[in-house]
């Protein structure tokens, strides 16, 4: 609430994170169901925030729960923005996140495919390709990812 508060009085633009755990897909997996991620939306959405970002820090959001937890959220908040950070642990990472911006996400994040994988987070060339020429294409060209990913590829050694 604090931070919350200062950021608010201060003119900026409050980010608030809802940690995940669990798996909202499997509903007996204890306390970290769906119902559980609501209700913290909805207390941290009175509080005002603007965005709110869905932050998997173990890479446990599977492609289903992804759907359903984004799903449920945008249907409850249809003008909060969704912001959804994993990390591609389990290497579901894409799918997942290809599954959060079907949901309804307004932003995913990606690495730069030289540095994604494992512990970063899921391939952006491999997001631009699955998107290509749907509704949800970034607008980016794998030409032009590759170029960059060159780069970090060098730097990599």
């Amino acid at each position: 609430k604090l931070g919350i508060d200062a950021v608010g009085q201060a003119g900026g633009i409050v980010e608030a994170a809802c940690c995940y755990t669990g798996d909202v897909s499997c509903p007996d997996r204890g306390l970290y169901d769906l119902e559980y991620y609501l209700g913290f939306v909805r207390e941290l959405e009175a509080q005002g925030i603007h965005v709110l970002a869905i932050k998997d820090m173990a890479g446990l959001l599977k492609p289903e729960a992804a759907h359903m937890l984004v799903g449920a959220i945008r249907e409850e908040f249809p003008n909060l923005p969704i912001h959804v950070h994993t990390h591609d642990t389990a290497g579901t990472g894409v799918a997942s996140m290809l599954a959060a911006a079907k949901a309804g996400a307004d932003a995913v994040d990606a690495a730069m495919d030289a540095m994604s994988g494992m512990t970063s987070q899921p391939s952006l060339g491999a997001l631009v390709a699955s998107t290509a020429g749907s509704d949800l294409d970034t607008g980016m060209t794998l030409e032009e990812v590759s170029r960059v990913n060159d780069y970090w590829e060098e730097c990599r050694g």
